[in-house]
């Protein structure tokens, strides 16, 4: 499977629970039952969206004994913002004369 790239990642990002997913996580790591709690969503909704910031690689996770915890991984984070940047402004637009105009 290929890693994800720029869009994959910022469309895992881009539903609201998973933002609030990722913006508890940006305080440490934390068990699924205390996202739970946080986000007052029942068990299956909280690991269904950490599945899809996993497939996208934004956080990893650790089971440790019954319970499994996650955490953010802070260089894709590094990454997507420099590769974001990167594909936006790879080919720089002349400014001065556009030949297909429509002004």
């Amino acid at each position: 499977m290929a890693a994800p790239g720029v869009l994959d990642q910022l469309k895992a990002l881009s539903h609201e629970i998973r933002f609030e997913l990722v913006r508890h996580l940006a305080g440490g790591e934390r068990c699924v039952c205390d996202l739970e709690a946080l986000l007052a969503l029942p068990q299956s909704k909280v690991s269904y969206h950490l599945g899809i910031l996993r497939e996208a690689e934004l956080v990893s996770s650790k089971q440790r004994g019954k319970n499994t915890y996650y955490r953010l991984r802070q260089d894709q984070f590094f990454q997507l913002g420099g590769n974001l940047l990167t594909e936006l402004f790879t080919s720089p637009v002349a400014l001065t004369h556009q030949t297909k105009s429509i002004c």
